[in-house]
């Protein structure tokens, strides 16, 4: 399986606290929208829950369902979508809450924090004017204080100097200042539930690395829960407590984030983990999953993996399975074969072609001392490229010397 070092695992939070009470309750959720031809089934079936101060890693391609998920808790969608099913916030029904009773949850008990900042953003008024007003639509408070707050929060979210900073306009910020500025837009009201939908895009892997550290200083600091949609699984890997994969609009594996990694369950989740980079793999190409999504106008029959699947059998194909439970601690996975890939030593090798003139270790090729490479079990085309790189190399080292 893929490597993703102890410390990664590791690193994921496991201190959530203990209780009853779930913040968020979903239960066969489903979201369709009707086209000139024919109706999408953006997402179906999904079920899940959310305690306090939980992590929550979504994770699958694009077009399978995550953001429109979030959405639908939101109560962002627009008129023509159909929604059924229950999302319950601490007990409360919001599926179908008019727009007036659904103002006191969005941005105050439940925020989002969407994928491009510049577009959260209003460009003509500054980064603090923008923050004091979310804090006024929700608090009966002097402009004054509401300034007070928003300096505040630019401060929490690790913007230096936030009182100049505030007074900015958000073109006056770079990208991960941005970014800090809508997190501390999303948590001024001090929410309950943060949504985070792909936070660190277009970011460099440092500046990534800064969001992501803050999203987990502010669940310690006002305990809120989070729901981190994303396609980094590194970034699950290093942060969540469970994660659950979607795919065809519903969700094909759930558990914590140990689990999935270490032992999946479903061969979409094999798929998604043997195509990430892998430095034990340098020089081999990435192992992608044959086939494409399947389309959520015409979904095929039974598993939707099933057309993509190296395990597929008849019985995939006859219908859907249930999202079963597998183990003590809730891991679930939608597959009728999961004990069949369990008994696999390398999962991973299911999705592996042969590859031809393909070197396992071009390392070896960028070697100070090029003429005592050793180099073994290589294809006769990969001796020969092997053979014209050095050769090349001692010309280029002939006419340096010349």
């Amino acid at each position: 399986m893929t490597d993703f070092g102890d410390t990664a695992l590791q690193g994921a939070p496991t201190d959530v606290l203990a209780t009853d009470s779930r913040l968020l309750e979903i239960n066969d959720l489903s979201v369709d929208f009707g086209t000139e031809d024919g109706v999408v089934h953006a997402v179906r079936n999904v079920s899940f829950s959310l305690g306090r101060r939980e992590v929550l890693g979504i994770v699958g391609e694009s077009g399978s369902g995550k953001s429109v998920s979030s959405m639908a808790i939101m109560g962002l969608l627009p008129k023509t979508a159909k929604i059924t099913g229950s999302i319950k916030f601490l007990g409360d029904e919001l599926v179908g809450l008019p727009f007036k009773k659904m103002r006191p949850y969005r941005g105050n008990k439940v925020s989002m924090i969407f994928q491009d900042p510049m577009t959260s953003l209003n460009p003509v008024f500054t980064v603090g004017w923008q923050l004091a007003e979310a804090y006024r639509a929700h608090h009966e408070v002097s402009k004054a204080k509401a300034w007070a707050k928003a300096v505040e929060t630019l401060a929490l979210v690790g913007i230096p100097q936030p009182d100049r900073r505030a007074r900015q306009f958000p073109h006056e910020f770079s990208g991960g200042m941005r970014q800090r500025a809508v997190i501390g837009m999303s948590i001024i009201n001090d929410p309950e539930l943060i949504i985070a939908d792909e936070p660190t895009t277009a970011l460099d892997v440092t500046v990534q690395a800064q969001i992501l550290e803050t999203l987990l200083e502010i669940r310690d600091e006002t305990n809120a829960a989070i729901m981190m949609i994303t396609h980094d699984l590194g970034v699950v890997a290093g942060m969540v407590d469970r994660v659950q994969v979607m795919y065809g609009g519903t969700i094909v594996e759930s558990g914590t984030v140990y689990e999935v990694f270490e032992e999946p369950r479903m061969p979409y989740t094999v798929g998604l983990l043997g195509s990430i980079p892998n430095p034990a793999m340098l020089g081999r190409r990435l192992t992608p999953i044959k086939g494409a999504p399947p389309s959520l106008m015409n979904l095929p029959s039974g598993c939707s993996f099933s057309p993509r699947c190296p395990l597929a059998l008849d019985e995939c194909t006859d219908r859907e399975p249930e999202l079963l439970e597998i183990g003590q601690s809730g891991h679930s996975t939608r597959c009728v074969r999961w004990q069949h890939l369990s008994g696999l030593d390398e999962p991973r090798k299911l999705f592996v072609s042969d590859e031809i003139g393909v070197i396992e270790n071009p390392a070896v090729l960028v070697e100070a001392m090029p003429d005592v490479v050793q180099v073994e079990d290589l294809s006769a085309a990969e001796l020969d490229a092997v053979e014209k790189h050095l050769e090349e190399q001692r010309e280029e080292a002939e006419e340096a010397s010349s």
